[in-house]
């Protein structure tokens, strides 16, 4: 949440907005104007804008901006007591890069799930079994043919989403195929749809040998053949996505190899980063095949990646990579969903009791003094990771300069950690970094809010699971801010996710 009052001129507005949102290069500012239905149009004063009104970020390409990727608008609401949110309703409209492979995944799980149409002769046997069941409630017969052209059209569909969905997914899939086609409920089930349930769950599996068998990377990786000797078990080291990547181990793209992409990938190291990033962005997305495919099979040091793939360390590439994996972009999504819950999260933690309350509290005394965007954020997921029961300096560790040689030791033996070094315990930031497995991997970042929204991209670009100190924040990034597979959560988050939607 955040006001925007000081800005006077539109300038001043952009500076504003490019702050809080921790966005980078030229963009332009459009609201809705009420004189033409509310459309968008391009703010030229910000005497045009009213309160509780919502403005649209239009990114503008500059040269060194990669033409092959869609420019995205991002929604901003302003209001008058301290608002600020980012709408994430156009994410979907982000593209994944045009080098990528045409199987790879551009969405996540819909929240409803698309019934498919069907061959010509189905789609009229439903069409006459749908009425028949809304005039006397008869079920219709369904013959092998018809049968087998059902399965096979969902579980294609299916797997554009998924190629391992879960037990709920396949129940949402039937539940969806029942409501659209109520003539195909079956008689006996306890919600209509378990033997298509069922059915659903034997033709994935039979798809995914097939595909298995067709060399897909995402199944092939979990062959028997390209398993270590000690891991030749069909049940172990199973590699699979467990936290909604869309494109986990994609194929290469068309007409490349792997020798072509090693060649790509010598010549992206030797880019210098100076003035070269439309062709590291290109390269970088030319190249995720294979890196992605080196990542999850061969799972590489922190050093070994730091020296083959520098470039994924960078902030532009986190958020590059990460909107490859799951089709959602991380740093605007993250800090629009910290904002949307903020104010409802800072209800729910303010009523925390006991010594935890107290740690609480003392965390939150700046929010009364009135404090900029950054501090609100911060001060925000430094009590919600007390709320959730875990140690904040697990994920925060805090120095000053003086420090900095203890702060280098320390850090050498930390798993994941964000670090801040400051002049003294009141100045703010000279210095804030993220340390993987020891390794410092990224500093000079803007905010605590910042760098937490690039650990936790991390651990998907680089295939890293959650630290176990920490389950239950990197979940609740996941899950509540992030909004990625969010219908299973463990019980503590479902707790809080309840508390914040009362």
């Amino acid at each position: 949440m955040f006001t925007f009052f000081s800005a006077k001129s539109v300038e001043e507005l952009v500076d504003d907005v490019r702050r809080a949102c921790g966005l980078r290069g030229n963009f332009r500012i459009q609201y809705q104007d009420k004189d033409f239905g509310d459309t968008f149009v391009n703010l030229t004063s910000t005497g045009d804008l009213e309160d509780l009104c919502t403005i649209k970020v239009i990114p503008l390409p500059d040269e060194d901006a990669a033409p092959a990727q869609t420019q995205t608008a991002v929604n901003v609401s302003l209001s008058s007591d301290e608002a600020f949110s980012i709408s994430g309703e156009t994410d979907d409209t982000l593209i994944l890069s045009s080098s990528s492979s045409s199987s790879s995944r551009t969405e996540q799980w819909p929240k409803e799930f698309p019934i498919p149409s069907f061959s010509y002769d189905t789609e009229v046997q439903l069409e006459r079994g749908n009425a028949a069941f809304k005039a006397n409630g008869t079920r219709l017969t369904v013959n092998p043919r018809m049968k087998s052209d059902i399965l096979e059209k969902v579980s294609d569909l299916i797997y554009k989403y998924k190629a391992y969905p879960k037990s709920y997914h396949f129940c949402e899939v039937s539940e969806a195929l029942i409501k659209k086609h109520p003539c195909l409920a079956e008689p006996g089930s306890w919600n209509g749809c378990y033997g298509w349930t069922q059915r659903l769950k034997t033709r994935m599996g039979n798809l995914r040998t097939q595909l298995k068998g067709l060399g897909c990377p995402e199944l092939a990786v979990n062959s028997l053949k390209t398993k270590a000797t000690d891991d030749a078990h069909p049940a172990k080291n199973v590699k699979r996505p467990k936290r909604g990547e869309a494109n986990h181990v994609p194929s290469y793209p068309a007409g490349e190899t792997a020798d072509n992409l090693e060649l790509e990938r010598q010549v992206l190291k030797e880019v210098k980063k100076r003035n070269n990033g439309r062709i590291i962005r290109e390269k970088m997305a030319k190249t995720f095949a294979l890196r992605r495919q080196e990542i999850v099979e061969k799972q590489p040091r922190v050093e070994e990646l730091q020296e083959r793939w520098p470039a994924i360390f960078q902030e532009e590439e986190i958020n590059a990579e990460f909107l490859r994996i799951t089709t959602v972009p991380l740093q605007p999504r993250f800090l629009a969903g910290l904002d949307k819950h903020s104010s409802q999260l800072l209800q729910v933690i303010r009523k925390k009791g006991g010594a935890v309350g107290e740690k609480i509290r003392s965390i939150l005394k700046p929010l009364d003094q009135g404090v900029d965007l950054n501090i609100r954020r911060e001060c925000l997921l430094k009590s919600l990771v007390i709320y959730l029961g875990e140690d904040v300096s697990h994920l925060i560790k805090e120095y000053l300069v003086v420090q900095k040689e203890e702060a280098k030791a320390e850090l050498e033996t930390a798993a994941m950690a964000i670090f801040v070094l400051r002049d003294d315990a009141l100045s703010p930031p000279m210095d804030i970094g993220l340390v993987v497995d020891g390794v410092e991997v990224l500093n000079d970042l803007s905010s605590i809010a910042s760098s937490c929204a690039m650990l936790f991209g991390l651990t998907y670009a680089l295939n890293l699971s959650y630290p176990v100190e920490l389950k239950y924040t990197f979940e609740t990034f996941q899950k509540i801010i992030m909004d990625i597979e969010s219908r299973q959560m463990s019980r503590r988050i479902q707790n809080l996710s309840a508390k914040l939607h009362e």
